[in-house]
């Protein structure tokens, strides 16, 4: 159970990350998280060593730099919602027909789409969270030693990874990694990627090992 505990909670503090970088601008807070913290910084390589960093002010980078990259990106030339690459004709699903819709609502998970400024509920910055959501849930079971509780929640991860997330953002995560202008969303999108890769990879080991019925 300590390795669990461990895992839960690095996975918690990447999907909570890897969320807020996609769902709103970039604030102060969310910097000095990243940089404040070394294993973290690690992750953004090119950020990092960015030269801008040191010749420009925070607001500087954040008003005629990120911002312009996250408008550029989320807003104007990608497209980061699930059904826009998964309906035949492209149209963006903003109603209750959306099939992430009903899942969120069978887990009772609610999204205020004015609040996340997204005109859908299957944004890859909401998809995500919902990843968050799932680990904080399982911390708790991991905490009160529910096995079950903890297989079930394996189970649902990996089935919305696969039949979800892993569906479609690779190539979106793809487009944003080339099309972005700042070092920070550059490797933000390589570490959501890779991120999210080992993660499955992990849930599915996880699953064989902890949970297998055999």
């Amino acid at each position: 159970m300590e390795k669990l505990k461990e895992d839960i909670e690095n996975r918690i503090a990447l999907y909570a990350l890897i969320s807020r970088l996609m769902l709103i601008e970039i604030d102060d807070k969310i910097l000095d998280q990243i940089e404040n913290d070394e294993n973290l910084l690690e992750l953004f390589p090119n950020y990092k060593a960015w030269e801008k960093r040191a010749d420009l002010t925070r607001k500087e980078l954040i008003d005629e730099h990120y911002n312009v990259d996250f408008a550029n990106l989320f807003l104007m030339h990608l497209v980061p919602y699930e059904s826009f690459y998964t309906r035949d004709d492209q149209m963006i699903e903003s109603g209750g027909d959306n099939p992430v819709v009903e899942l969120y609502n069978e887990l009772d998970f609610r999204v205020e789409l004015t609040k996340a400024r997204v005109v859908s509920a299957d944004h890859i910055g909401i998809e995500l969270e919902f990843m968050y959501m799932l680990c904080v849930a399982m911390q708790k079971a991991i905490i009160a030693n529910d096995k079950e509780g903890i297989c079930e929640l394996f189970e649902v991860q990996r089935a919305f990874l696969k039949e979800h997330l892993l569906e479609w953002t690779p190539l979106f995560l793809i487009n944003m990694k080339r099309e972005s202008r700042t070092p920070l969303y550059h490797d933000g999108a390589e570490l959501a990627l890779e991120f999210m890769l080992s993660d499955f990879e992990y849930i599915t080991d996880s699953l064989l090992q902890m949970c297998s019925k055999e």
